[in-house]
């Protein structure tokens, strides 16, 4: 079922009582003890500043009936096949994670996200998520007026409507289409359904829109509407420069010079638009200053793309696959250590209007909803030629990049390899998985005593120079395949018991999966160190992980190349039980 839109038929009992029949305690600001006390808000969204994320976006698709300039790049994007993207159960569980943790405000992105079959059924499940204060839509406009009545009723809160010119021709000009009408029609409709206030999206550019600052703002006196003016921002493939930019300042200086008396308005610590009002108007006016004047020390928002990664900072190219994640069939308390472990690791303020110029970050279209990797893209971070990546589920600490400054020594070509610290095996050679019979049967640890138990195994995936530089340089069409490799790997050391049949179940106290690129060899090693304190070892768990996460580098990159070779799996050392072992080169 994953990875394919929910037959409507059958989805509605299934998703209430994925929603509903949940016993989860939900601990957050807001939840209350029996007696009636409040609980302090989730530590798994609160980041290392103090910042309390109760906002999630989430993107429901890729597509979009519009090709604005500023938002799609002008030769398009390749859509991500729908396997890849979140299917009605993956956003919901998701959705459920995070109301449960805190959040209490939920808006719908895209692409555009009335284009996507099941948005009303969407928005009706979350409406039943307790704790769920607001469900917000951002739209282009083009299906609103058509859509309204049964959005209403599914239980819509709040509109956002992106337009960005009132002139007819600059607005076809600006989105690449057609369709000024359809979306005056749906802010009208809005408003006749009681929308209050309808708050519409406009991205200034100089040269291109900027002289229709106090038309939109006109359109205030007579409508309940709230015009927010955006900064001009830098994304992939919008061709910004820092010369289109009209800053927070000049617009609101220009703006002043019509109507002097302006009227500052109070906003909540983590609104992002600083508001206006023009005396005796209706509706009022603000300005979203991400460039100009940064609000990252209040920034309580968190995004969930459409290929389901979590995204902790709308300018920052670091992300977490929460659909990679969830789909490994992972429990809802890894996925929110996963979420945690992203969120604690939100950077105090994102890097500056030219710093981040310069970063390569997804095209507009593809951060509010859509995601396609671009090149360059990574899923969390991106790694040098000599780098370490680890990830660790003892504790929120993940996917940490370090980078070493010894020259990575794979020797592969080593056939053998001397031991040291154990008996002669070849003396005492005895099997124990099977019985007098031959038979194979599992070995009874019941009689031993706990100790604390380690191992670490290493294996070499050979690439060849084209499939190695893409991985390295993080552009193979899959995505983060170290990444997606690290993974594979933790998990399947805790499924060891599973795979191998005469394994025994271990609590595994810790895993830890690390890669080492040779750029002389065109080679990724791969190290597992697995730690337990139980009856027997874990060298199997180690040697589990490495083949699964070189399996899964070979399957990242298979599409490049088929002559890949995995090589030289093997057993470095294990401690803590009968006997030690160390191989040495």
């Amino acid at each position: 079922m994953f990875g394919r839109f929910f037959d409507r038929q059958n989805s509605v009992t299934y998703l209430k009582k994925l929603c509903l029949n949940r016993n989860n305690q939900r601990l957050c600001s807001g939840a209350t003890r029996p007696d009636n006390s409040l609980l302090p808000f989730s530590a798994i969204l609160t980041d290392g500043f103090g910042r309390r994320h109760s906002y999630l976006r989430i993107s429901l698709t890729e597509k979009c009936n519009l090709r604005c300039q500023y938002c799609m790049p002008e030769e398009g994007v390749k859509l991500t096949s729908r396997a890849q993207l979140l299917s009605t159960l993956e956003v919901l569980t998701l959705a459920r994670l995070f109301v449960q943790e805190g959040v209490e405000k939920i808006r719908l992105t895209g692409g555009e996200p009335l284009i996507r079959p099941d948005v009303l059924d969407i928005i009706s499940e979350l409406r039943k998520l307790e704790g769920l204060k607001t469900i917000a839509v951002t739209t282009n406009g083009m299906n609103l007026a058509r859509l309204l009545p049964k959005l209403k009723d599914a239980g819509l809160d709040l509109i956002n409507i992106s337009l960005d010119s009132l002139v007819p021709a600059k607005f076809e000009f600006i989105v690449r289409r057609k369709g000024f009408h359809k979306v005056m029609e749906g802010i009208d409709r809005a408003i006749e359904m009681g929308y209050n206030p309808v708050k519409v999206n406009c991205v200034v550019m100089r040269g291109l829109n900027e002289d229709e600052l106090l038309d939109f703002v006109a359109l205030t006196e007579k409508k309940p509407l709230e015009v927010r003016f955006i900064e001009y921002m830098p994304f992939d493939g919008n061709k910004w420069n820092f010369k289109k930019m009209v800053s927070y300042q000049e617009m609101l200086d220009h703006i002043r010079q019509q109507w002097p008396n302006l009227e500052k308005l109070q906003t909540g610590h983590s609104d992002t638009a600083k508001t206006f009002k023009v005396h005796g108007f209706k509706g009022q006016f603000g300005f979203i200053t991400s460039m100009s004047d940064h609000f990252c020390g209040s920034c309580n928002r968190l995004r969930i793309t459409a290929d389901g990664s979590l995204k902790v900072c709308l300018f920052g190219n670091s992300e977490v696959s929460l659909r990679d994640v969830l789909r490994s069939g992972a429990s809802d308390e890894e996925l929110l250590q996963i979420i945690g472990g992203a969120v604690g690791k939100k950077k105090k303020q994102h890097a500056g209007m030219f710093s981040i110029s310069q970063m390569k970050n997804r095209p507009m279209i593809l951060i509010g909803g859509h995601l396609l990797r671009t090149p360059g893209t990574p899923i969390f971070c991106t790694l040098p030629v000599n780098a370490k990546l680890s990830l660790k589920y003892d504790n929120v600490r993940l996917f940490h990049s370090q980078s070493s400054s010894k020259d990575p020594s794979v020797k592969l070509d080593q056939t053998k390899s001397d031991m040291k610290g154990h008996h002669d095996e070849t003396t005492e050679a005895k099997l124990t998985h099977t019985d007098a019979q031959g038979r194979a049967t599992m070995v009874d640890v019941g009689g031993k005593i706990p100790t604390r138990r380690t191992a670490t195994a290493h294996a070499t995936v050979i690439l060849g120079h084209t499939a190695f530089q893409l991985l390295r340089d993080n552009q193979l069409a899959k995505g983060d395949a170290l990444a997606v490799a690290q993974l594979a790997g933790i998990m399947a050391s805790k499924q060891t018991s599973a795979l191998i049949p005469l394994c025994h179940l271990l609590p595994l106290d810790h895993t830890s999966v690390t890669f080492e690129l040779n750029e002389l060899h065109n080679a990724a090693v791969i190290t597992a160190v697995c730690h337990t304190t139980g009856r027997t070892g874990v060298e199997m768990e180690a040697l589990t992980a490495v083949s699964v996460a070189a399996l899964t580098v070979y399957d990242m990159c298979k599409a490049v190349s088929h002559d890949i070779i995995i090589t030289d799996v093997k057993l470095l050392r294990k401690t803590g039980g009968k006997r030690d072992f160390n191989r040495h080169p």
